[in-house]
This record gives structure tokens, C-alpha cells and sequence, in this order.
């Protein structure tokens, strides 16, 4: 089995900076992509960064410029350091592996953590 333990949320004023961070561990045979989704209430679930075993990235166009993703390959671990906090950054942030495990390619999801950006 595959756990993703994910820290780093919390409240902050619009214009501060979080670092989440999720560490992978189990039967991860490799990691093909980690990454961060977001969802606020009534909305989807959408994409906010991602980082492939290459160390190519993806971010979603809301977020080019403020946030940056990075890993640890050693480590299973991907960051998100998030700066220019606004409003509606605020949402439930999800970290995302994708790997080769015990049963081919996988896909697993984080509980989530909680970024509110108010004043």
C-alpha cells in the first residue's frame, strides 16, 4: 500500500507564502509524476502544479509565476511553495502520485490539506 502524508496548509493574509509538502511511502516502485490538485467548495477538482521523474513541470495558468513545484526523488517527496497568496488560492489541496507499483502503474490521492488566504 501507498501513503501520501501531506503538511504545510494553514490560514494566511493575501500576498503571504505557504510550503506544502507530501512524502510518498510503500510498495513505490517508481514514481512517474507527483503533483498538487485544488478544490474549492462547489468547485472541480482542478490541476495546480505537477512534476514528472525528469523534473519537467506543469502549472495551471492561474498560478505561473507564484507558485513553484519541486521534489526530492531520494525522498518521494514533492513541494509546493506557493507565494503571492490571493483569496481564491483559497481551496482543499490535494497531493497526487502517479507510479509503477506491485500492480503496474498506479494512481493514488492524498486526504488533503487546507489553504485559506483571508485577511
Amino acid at each position: 500500500q501507498v501513503q501520501l502524508v501531506e503538511s504545510g496548509g494553514g490560514l494566511v493574509q493575501p500576498g503571504g507564502s505557504l510550503r506544502l509538502s507530501c512524502a510518498a511511502s510503500g510498495t513505490i516502485f517508481k514514481v512517474i509524476t507527483m503533483g498538487w490538485h485544488r478544490q474549492a467548495p462547489g468547485n472541480q477538482r482542478d490541476l495546480v502544479a505537477s512534476i514528472n521523474s525528469g523534473g519537467s513541470t506543469n502549472y495551471a495558468g492561474s498560478v505561473k509565476g507564484r507558485f513553484a513545484i519541486s521534489r526530492n526523488n531520494s525522498k518521494n517527496t514533492v513541494y509546493l511553495q506557493m507565494n503571492s497568496l490571493k483569496p481564491e488560492d483559497t481551496a482543499l489541496y490535494y497531493c497526487r502520485i502517479f507510479y509503477w507499483g506491485d500492480k503496474g502503474a498506479l494512481d493514488y490521492w492524498g486526504q488533503g490539506t487546507q489553504v485559506t488566504v483571508s485577511t
